[in-house]
């Protein structure tokens, strides 16, 4: 048993640096975990992942095409995508594409019919070009095998003057809160994650992938390198959590100039 965990936590950890194999061990490891995910990501996150995403949400700007497309991108079990359905004056469609299949059927009802779960990866969007009017994802950039690809995707299929909102758990970075944090986060919330969904190595994946994602000014760095425009970006609760926000400029641009 201690020899398989050894393997378990090594391909976690590969997974969690980018390595050839991340998409494969990403979208098995959350289509195992699919049933618990929604209890595990409130109870770990003490619902405050809630209000993270009201405030990802405000960024979008839906009432620019409050009867419009919107992207949920890497939807998991579609809580996003219920939230801005249910958010005051929006009365569009969502697209919620996650290329885990049973985090999308954990996720059937929510949105009131107004999210199209879509398996797909997101770096092949099954979208045309400049076809939507806003993108958000939470919680999943930092699991897509190619950031900059995905990010260049995403940017693909917005129309001009549309939105990107990224929602992704950061490191914070004053020490004392970075010491609980990491008390937390590395070694708590692994024992109760493994407990309660029953994986071993899911939640030892999640900080690994945290600890290996871009800092905050280098995520906002190849946003704009992938082309998007008025990049801005801000910490949340101590820095747990950070949301960064760009636009596809609304006159032609050449992806990759500032």
């Amino acid at each position: 048993m201690t020899a398989d965990l050894e393997v378990d936590a090594r391909e976690a950890e590969a997974a969690a640096r980018g390595d050839a194999g991340k998409r494969a061990y990403v979208q098995r490891i959350f289509s195992e975990i699919a049933p618990r995910y929604d209890l595990l990501n409130h109870l770990l996150s003490f619902n405050i992942d809630k209000r993270w995403r009201a405030r990802a949400i405000a960024q979008l700007g839906i009432e620019r095409a409050p009867d419009g497309h919107w992207l949920d991108l890497c939807a998991g079990t579609l809580d996003v995508g219920a939230q801005l359905a249910d958010t005051p004056g929006f009365r569009g469609r969502i697209i919620g594409a996650d290329f885990a299949e049973p985090m999308l059927r954990a996720g059937h009802g929510k949105g009131g019919g107004r999210i199209a779960p879509v398996v797909a990866d997101a770096l092949e969007l099954p979208l045309a070009d400049q076809s939507v009017d806003g993108a958000i994802v939470a919680f999943g950039i930092r699991n897509v095998a190619n950031l900059d690809a995905g990010l260049s995707e995403v940017f693909r299929v917005l129309k001009p003057g549309a939105s990107f909102v990224i929602l992704e758990f950061s490191t914070p970075r004053s020490a004392i809160v970075r010491a609980g944090y990491h008390a937390y986060f590395h070694h708590l919330l692994p024992f109760i994650g493994g407990l309660v969904s029953g994986h071993r190595t899911a939640y030892a994946y999640l900080p690994r992938s945290v600890q290996h994602f871009p800092v905050e000014e280098a995520l906002a760095a190849r946003f704009t390198q992938a082309g998007f425009a008025r990049v801005r970006w801000e910490s949340l609760t101590l820095g747990v959590a950070a949301m960064h926000v760009g636009e596809r400029p609304a006159s032609p641009r050449v992806q990759g100039t500032p």
